[in-house]
């Protein structure tokens, strides 16, 4: 089962006295914060519940599945998400 962004911005709405196009305007303004943090190398840190960084990828030696041809990839950024205690405990509960 997975929740997609109305059901979630829905099952925020009533669970404060925040109007679902209030709470999608947060949603909104949380991601924005997330790209710009991450695209300046900074960490996000929700204690708790989730952590989200930049990470680096060196260059490397690929091959390419179709032909078995070697291929330089270059080096470039990926992004980590770690979950924090409070989600992990709630992922183990059942």
């Amino acid at each position: 089962m997975a929740k997609n962004r109305s059901e979630l911005v829905a099952e925020v709405a009533g669970k404060t006295s925040l109007s679902q196009t209030a709470v999608n305007g947060v949603l909104d303004a949380l991601f924005e914060v997330f790209e710009s943090s991450v695209a300046k190398g900074e960490k996000v840190s929700i204690p708790g519940w989730l952590a989200v960084e930049r990470t680096e990828r060196a260059a490397r030696t690929g091959r390419n599945p179709q032909t078995g041809e070697e291929i330089q990839i270059p080096a470039g950024f990926g992004v980590k998400l770690t979950a924090g205690s409070k989600l992990k405990a709630a992922a183990s509960s059942k």
